[in-house]
């Protein structure tokens, strides 16, 4: 708790939560496309170890980028992110969440450990990049390669279907969505 706590303090002291906006992500995927896509996967890795919803990253970047590549740079930085936080989290709290010894937890657990990349998966299709799944799953105990490739294939649907839903709202709302003239490659 306290680790979340000075993320979140650091996070408004430094004044990030004040600039970042779609304007400023397109702005720095205009001036330069990889330093815009490290800065919006290390705000997207922060704000999901603060525990901000990854579908808000989503929606930053199809409005920022479009459909097509807003939902590129999402996946990419969203595999970024879970791997960065699984890393913290392992770092912060080992496999924690395998001390508690109930008759539910043992289940759960026993399913893991016989299809854990299946589990990810599975896990990545209903909750996405929900940061207390990767927090969970980080203290599971999961290897760091099951965890991986269970992302890897579990995140293109459900990140495609919020595109289509966030560039639909858009498109009903009015929204801009903003490409430069010189398009992304």
């Amino acid at each position: 708790m306290l680790f979340l706590v000075l993320l979140w303090a650091a996070f408004r002291m430094s004044g990030l939560d004040a600039r970042v906006s779609v304007q400023f992500l397109h702005e720095q995927f205009e001036q330069h496309r990889l330093r815009g896509l490290l800065i919006f996967t290390g705000l997207f890795a922060l704000g999901n170890l603060v525990q901000i919803p990854g579908w808000v990253f989503l929606a930053s970047a199809v409005l920022a980028l479009g459909r097509l590549w807003g939902g590129l740079a999402t996946y990419v930085a969203a595999c970024a992110t879970c791997a960065t936080t699984f890393w913290i989290i392992r770092l912060l709290g080992a496999s924690a969440l395998r001390a508690i010894d109930t008759r539910v937890s043992r289940r759960i657990f026993a399913q893991i450990d016989k299809h854990p990349v299946g589990s990810v998966v599975l896990l990545r299709l209903l909750f996405q990049t929900m940061p207390a799944l990767n927090y969970a799953l980080a203290l599971s105990g999961i290897r760091f390669s099951s965890y991986i490739l269970g992302t890897l294939i579990g995140l293109p649907l459900p990140i495609m279907l919020y595109d289509l839903l966030v560039g639909s709202l858009a498109d009903w709302l009015d929204w801009p969505i903003v490409i430069s003239a010189r398009e992304l490659p």
